[in-house]
């Protein structure tokens, strides 16, 4: 008999349900939160498993790696496609998602999540944590230019002279007490920017062994951190059949909403990874306003730009770097500059 299996996982406890192809429940019970005890529990109540559901979420990557290594038919599911389902429930418990998630997969209606690999995971923690001290450094820098206003010490750039400096020669006697916790946020900027910097050699070290890198970084606007956060976001380019929806993935395509005889467009969806769309907007800015070199991709965006405004021109560029970024690591090519290329690559 064909056996599914949902998998409510939690820190601890994992709650298991197996169920037949007649929908009916074989066995129901809990194991560890580990991919041991989940694969144990798996190979002695549901031997025959077609499909093995879980919901994405903190765990789901270490558990979808080790029990796929282990040849397990395990399936990754959206967790907000699978609420909408488990919603129905009258009561909510970590039984009852289980055994949802079990008619989930037998049913077959779900939508199944790629989990990335572990060395997109890697490079994407080291982009995450550069995001963070980043706005860490931002915060504790206004605090400092905070502090130092009340007592009438406005900080100015200085052609030369570094932050720190800066902040050193406004703290000098007789500036009193106030310079000992002046002196403590620096300590920390200081601190903050040499972490950063840190990060920044590594992730220089990994864009220059990556081929797939350097690649994208030839289109206008496309820096180091945009390339590397597009190439951990997608993972794999076969995932998109075609170019075109990577813009949708990222959430750069406005919603819809149609029903009888309404039907109206409204803002970009906001789906997605909203470090790699924030890094794709600030390089079609970049393209748009500081790039001197003309391309058919700047044309297009300057169009928009005196149609629809600045704003509305920078996401439209920002969905087709992403699109022409996709069919580039696809195919192999390289970006070229004339109109031809622009029209291959829309």
């Amino acid at each position: 008999m064909e056996q599914f299996v949902g998998l409510d996982v939690s820190q601890d406890i994992t709650h298991v349900c197996v169920i037949g192809s007649d929908g009916k429940i074989i066995w129901q019970g809990t194991c560890l939160s580990t991919p041991e005890g989940i694969s144990g529990a798996i190979k002695a109540k549901a031997p025959q498993a077609i499909r093995i559901g879980l919901e994405s979420g903190p765990l789901s990557t270490w558990h979808w790696h080790a029990l796929k290594a282990e040849g397990l038919p395990i399936v990754c599911l959206d967790a907000r496609h699978a609420k909408a389902a488990l919603n129905m429930q009258m009561n909510k418990t970590d039984k009852n998602d289980a055994h949802g998630l079990a008619q989930i997969v037998k049913a077959g209606w779900y939508r199944e999540v790629g989990v990335k690999s572990l060395d997109s995971h890697t490079i994407r923690s080291m982009l995450g944590a550069r995001a963070q001290l980043v706005a860490m450094r931002v915060e504790v820098s206004n605090q400092i230019r905070g502090m130092l206003k009340t007592f009438g010490v406005v900080l100015r750039r200085r052609d030369g002279l570094s932050f720190e400096t800066l902040v050193s020669e406004a703290c000098a006697p007789p500036a009193g007490r106030v310079s000992h916790t002046v002196r403590a946020l620096l300590i920390v900027y200081t601190g903050l920017k040499q972490q950063i910097l840190c990060l920044d050699r590594e992730l220089a070290r990994y864009a220059r062994e990556s081929v797939t890198c350097r690649r994208l970084m030839s289109i206008p606007g496309i820096g180091l951190l945009t390339a590397i956060a597009f190439i951990t976001a997608i993972d794999d380019p076969v995932r998109f059949a075609k170019s075109s929806s990577v813009g949708a993935y990222l959430g750069l395509t406005p919603r819809r909403y149609q029903s009888g005889e309404a039907d109206h467009n409204g803002k970009i969806s906001k789906c997605g990874d909203p470090l790699v769309r924030a890094y794709l907007f600030e390089a079609a800015t970049t393209l748009l306003t500081r790039v001197e070199k003309w391309s058919a991709l700047k044309a297009w965006g300057l169009r928009i730009a005196k149609k629809s405004g600045m704003k509305k021109a920078a996401v439209a560029v920002a969905r087709k770097m992403a699109v022409i970024m996709h069919r580039l690591w696809a195919t192999g090519g390289t970006f070229r500059w004339s109109s031809t290329a622009a029209v291959e690559t829309a």
